[in-house]
């Protein structure tokens, strides 16, 4: 698991905390379980009943009167509403190195390759395998540690198991070799391509 996949789930685990406690805490005043049930709600905790609002009408008034209130509460909003984008454009785009450290050395003593290039070569191979319908490929991660990663379409008569050997021992391990990695990370993704109905004669 890389650095960035613990980061996402320690935020999402977070926020999911956050969200279910409050929401629970919301949940016990709007029931009035405190009353029903004899419990104590939490120490300083404003919402106790159905009645009991977050920020009562003094509260809102006395901080609205300062210069610095709607400034802060916008700015938070916007700090919010920022965070919550790039959050969401992090995970819905993968980095992909322009290049390829060959040997995973950094310049200047190594060769760089495309990330374009690889993929390509790879993507070509892996769509000559046979059982193998449609093939692509993409190198994903840093240029000095980069991964691997297919999706391949199998024809009606293709196997999972030979096509991922002939894959592992084709196109991936020339991949390792063209590159100088000793490590490649590489997942693989097959589905069975839809039958073709044939036509009676």
């Amino acid at each position: 698991m890389n650095g960035r996949s613990t980061l996402n789930r320690l935020l999402m685990a977070l926020s999911g905390l956050v969200l279910l406690g409050g929401g629970l805490l919301i949940l016990a005043a709007g029931l009035d379980l405190y009353r029903r049930l004899h419990l104590a709600a939490p120490a300083g905790w404003p919402l106790t009943t159905p009645r009991d609002v977050l920020l009562s009408n003094a509260d809102r008034i006395g901080s609205s009167d300062q210069g610095w209130w709607w400034p802060a509460v916008i700015a938070g909003l916007v700090l919010a509403a920022v965070f919550a984008l790039l959050w969401l454009l992090a995970q819905l785009r993968r980095h992909r190195p322009a290049s390829v450290h060959l040997g995973g050395t950094p310049p200047p003593e190594s060769v760089e390759l495309r990330g374009r290039a690889l993929s390509d070569a790879v993507t070509a191979e892996a769509r000559a395998l046979p059982g193998v319908e449609q093939a692509s490929a993409h190198v994903t991660g840093r240029a000095a540690r980069p991964c691997l990663h297919m999706a391949l379409t199998l024809t009606d008569h293709g196997t999972p198991a030979p096509v991922l050997q002939a894959l592992c021992h084709g196109p991936v391990a020339h991949a390792r070799d063209c590159t100088g990695l000793t490590h490649l990370p590489t997942r693989a993704r097959l589905e069975v391509g839809r039958h073709k109905a044939r036509r009676a004669e």
